[in-house]
């Protein structure tokens, strides 16, 4: 069967069809059985440089068991330049089996295959070396006062969009064998959108707003922000309303950090916690509030930036109270995974 497909792309190169095209109508012939689509393009590329032969390299003397000093250096030397190889590929083109190239690659040279991870920044030593300072921080407060992570209050802002699209995971489909995948657009730019701003502590919901359209949050809103905060936080939170009683945990945004936003706050004795710049894997907003939000929204179409907000407001309030005093738990446990890995970003 694969001697026969290889002469059928042999065919396609003389008529002059692309990689592309010859792993299509292969496919159409031979569906489930079709050589996949690195061989196509593989053997594609071997007979349009001239190659005649559809038989496999001849791999005489080769033992059954193939775990052999040669051959682990052989494996070595290749992924070196071909980090990216597939195991079929790498048998292709070393002729050894894939079962044989597995275990070379783990358990005699100790590889994985991993994705790569998109980071918020590149973070430099010295933003590594805030970054543990902040969490040792964090863990020193916590151990001095069993009560620290109940006495923080956290916010920020972020856009709730009209149309944000499935994850993969939530558009996979349960489809008969054979069919194709089924197809899903790009992020599509939302003409209408809606800015929330909004702070929690472990006991829930403190106080929300949406920013009107037009109104660029800077300094001086930001001071208005924290005055209906702090109002809200004097009629729902009463044991907040000594000085010196509950800490403000918000990132470090020109319009958070500006000379008459930290004026305020001491003036009104509001403890600040520093947090460190590029660090939204150590602010609860970012790692539990916002993605549990959005989550919930991805997938629907709103018409209007009244539907946004009704929706965002019906989410907000349904989120478990369990899982918002989890996410300030989960504080301590980041900081002492940000301190094990010297302060890069980690899983």
């Amino acid at each position: 069967m694969n001697n026969e497909q290889r002469m059928n792309i042999k065919f396609c190169v003389k008529l002059g069809k692309t990689q592309t095209e010859t792993n299509e109508m292969l496919k159409i012939a031979y569906g489930d059985k079709c050589l996949s689509r690195t061989q196509v393009f593989e053997w594609h590329r071997r007979f349009k440089e001239g190659r005649d032969d559809v038989d496999d390299n001849q791999r005489s003397g080769r033992p059954i068991e193939s775990l052999t000093v040669g051959n682990i250096e052989k494996v070595a030397e290749f992924v070196k330049s071909s980090k990216k190889s597939s195991v079929k590929f790498m048998e292709m083109e070393l002729g050894i089996p894939q079962t044989i190239v597995y275990r070379i690659l783990t358990e005699k040279l100790g590889l994985r295959k991993v994705n790569s991870k998109f980071v918020p920044h590149q973070l430099k030593d010295e933003q590594k070396m805030k970054r543990m300072e902040h969490c040792q921080c964090i863990i020193k407060e916590a151990r001095k006062d069993e009560n620290f992570l109940k006495t923080i209050v956290t916010g920020d802002e972020t856009w709730c969009f009209q149309y944000d699209p499935e994850t993969k995971r939530q558009s996979a489909e349960w489809r008969p064998h054979g069919e194709g995948n089924p197809k899903k657009s790009r992020f599509e730019k939302s003409r209408i959108k809606s800015m929330l701003i909004v702070f929690y502590d472990s006991k829930g919901i403190i106080h929300k707003e949406f920013v009107l359209p037009g109104q660029t949050v800077n300094a001086i809103y930001y001071v208005g922000v924290l005055k209906r905060l702090l109002s809200r936080i004097r009629r729902i939170r009463p044991e907040y309303r000594d000085p010196g009683s509950w800490r403000l945990l918000h990132d470090n945004a020109p319009s958070h950090s500006a000379t008459i936003v930290s004026d305020y706050l001491a003036k009104n004795h509001i403890f600040l916690i520093n947090h460190s710049p590029y660090s939204p894997d150590l602010a609860p907003c970012d790692y539990f509030l916002f993605p549990a939000l959005h989550l919930k929204k991805k997938g629907i179409r709103f018409t209007s930036v009244e539907d946004i907000q009704s929706s965002t407001t019906t989410i907000l309030n349904n989120i478990p109270l369990k899982d918002i005093k989890k996410s300030f738990e989960s504080l301590i446990e980041r900081a002492d995974r940000c301190i094990e890995v010297h302060g890069d970003y980690f899983e």
